[in-house]
């Protein structure tokens, strides 16, 4: 089965997505995130990337696909940059992955 990737979060960092083949699903609030991403769970998308801004307004949903095998949700820097969120994600999962922090 080949799944589907997208990106969703402000119209300013999805949208460029869709010139390397993403789906993008500019949202605006918290509600209109989670039922996008629980859309595109049911219909196949095996990643989404979501901005980090997006998700702190969604941490449940966010920790609800975090416990499924898919999709992943992968956090990237909005427009305004970084909040550090993806790095800590990405090192949370290393260390459960090897035992420690290698990274």
């Amino acid at each position: 089965m080949a799944y589907k990737i997208g990106v969703v979060g402000e119209k300013d960092v999805v949208v460029p997505f869709q010139l390397i083949g993403f789906d993008a699903y500019p949202v605006i609030s918290g509600q209109e995130a989670r039922e996008t991403i629980r859309t595109m769970a049911d219909e196949g998308y095996g990643v989404i990337y979501l901005t980090e801004t997006i998700a702190t307004q969604i941490p449940d949903t966010v920790k609800f696909y975090d416990t499924q095998v898919t999709p992943a949700i992968i956090l990237i820097p909005s427009h305004k940059g970084s909040l550090g969120i993806g790095k800590e994600r990405v090192n949370a999962n290393v260390e459960k992955a090897v035992g420690q922090n290698i990274l």
